[in-house]
């Protein structure tokens, strides 16, 4: 019975050890276990960033300026004789041409004044068909030795020189009262755009006026007058030698252009007081799209860069020793690289030096961005490439 007791104490001390230890077995173990089946730590991503590409392209080299569009001619119609209008044969803003019918001058009394003119100028060529005859006749007596007073004779040879005076200026008024019966029929001087008319029918107008009846505009072609810095006077006469410049005209927004033209006018003098020299370029303007007056940005094509390496501009960043931009490497780290750019025009950056056509760039997302970092490569978005 006591050996029962015994071996029953001994089996619950043994379970007591057994219970005892199976903590800390346990937790040496889990460790262990736990580092076998836990996953290997993901590497740290990239970058975002939006990638472009240098391209080649022919970028034009160009002088900046403001200009004026100025029309090619523009006239001021007026009365050249006094009267009432009795039609306005046009239409305001109309095009028209050298020739077109514009106003109507009531003409009736210039037309009585040409008929008093050539009644005038009948008569006097009647006395002067008389007194020729009578001069004839004293002459004829005169050869013949026929008695005739030498006091006739110079009566009537005087006659015949005032009467050829009288028809001659007779002929002078007839002409002036055809002109001035022409007058009344006011046409178009030039071919052009009208304005804004500046009267109506019933209107009396006289010639000392001093407002117009309405003005054209020659608007095809048309000019853009515009001022460049004097210190670029000597290269434009060195490109012009090689044959003609072209100038283009750009909208408000230095980005819409309006038309091509070539330069025709330089200037024969510097503004001493602006430093400036005034420039004209002509403009066909076949789809009016410069209007006079109107204020234009103006770009002078000096030459031509072929295939030059562009990039979007907002692609080269600027630091304390210049320019740079970030070129992604086939691994997709970026190097940071010093370039030069000759110009940054139209939202693209013309490099000269520094990046080579084909390399890929960072577009966008450079301000996170160090030497051989990692890059994770977004979608371009549109242009994005160079």
């Amino acid at each position: 019975m006591r050996k029962v007791v015994a071996v029953v104490v001994g089996v619950t001390a043994a379970a007591g050890v057994l219970a005892v230890a199976a903590p800390q077995i346990r937790g040496a173990l889990w460790p262990a276990v736990k580092a076998a089946d836990a996953p290997a730590p993901a590497p740290a991503p990239g970058v975002p960033v939006t990638a472009g590409t240098v391209d080649a392209k022919d970028m034009p080299v160009f002088l900046n300026g403001i200009g004026t569009v100025q029309a090619f001619n523009m006239v001021t119609i007026k009365t050249r004789i006094d009267g009432q209008i009795t039609a306005v044969n046009f239409q305001e803003g109309q095009e028209v041409h050298e020739g077109d019918p514009l106003v109507q001058i009531d003409a009736r009394s210039y037309k009585a004044a040409l008929d008093q003119a050539n009644a005038n100028s009948e008569k006097d060529q009647a006395n002067l068909a008389n007194a020729q005859l009578n001069f004839q006749r004293d002459a004829a007596i005169v050869s013949s030795n026929l008695a005739v007073s030498r006091q006739q004779f110079d009566n009537d040879k005087a006659t015949v020189a005032v009467d050829q005076a009288l028809v001659d200026g007779d002929k002078a008024q007839v002409e002036a009262a055809q002109v001035n019966l022409d007058y009344c029929n006011i046409r178009a001087p030039i071919s052009g755009r009208l304005g804004v008319k500046l009267i109506d029918v019933g209107n009396i107008v006289h010639a000392s006026d001093s407002t117009g009846l309405v003005t054209i505009t020659q608007t095809k072609p048309i000019f853009v007058s515009f001022t460049l810095a004097q210190e670029h006077l000597h290269k434009i006469h060195e490109r012009q030698m090689q044959g003609d410049l072209t100038v283009q005209a750009y909208g408000a927004d230095n980005v819409t252009l309006l038309s091509e033209g070539k330069l025709t006018v330089i200037d024969n003098a510097v503004d001493q007081t602006t430093g400036t020299i005034r420039l004209k370029g002509e403009f066909v303007n076949a789809d009016e799209r410069l209007w006079p007056g109107e204020f234009v940005d103006v770009r002078l094509i000096l030459s031509t860069r072929k295939g030059a390496p562009t990039v979007p501009q907002q692609t080269v960043q600027v630091g304390p020793n210049g320019y740079y931009a970030y070129v992604i490497k086939p691994d997709n780290t970026v190097e940071r690289r010093t370039v030069e750019v000759a110009s940054m025009q139209d939202g693209i950056a013309v490099i000269s030096k520094g990046l080579n056509v084909g390399e890929k760039v960072v577009v966008d997302g450079q301000y996170r961005l160090t030497e051989g970092a990692k890059v994770r490569i977004s979608e371009p978005t549109p242009g994005a490439s160079g």
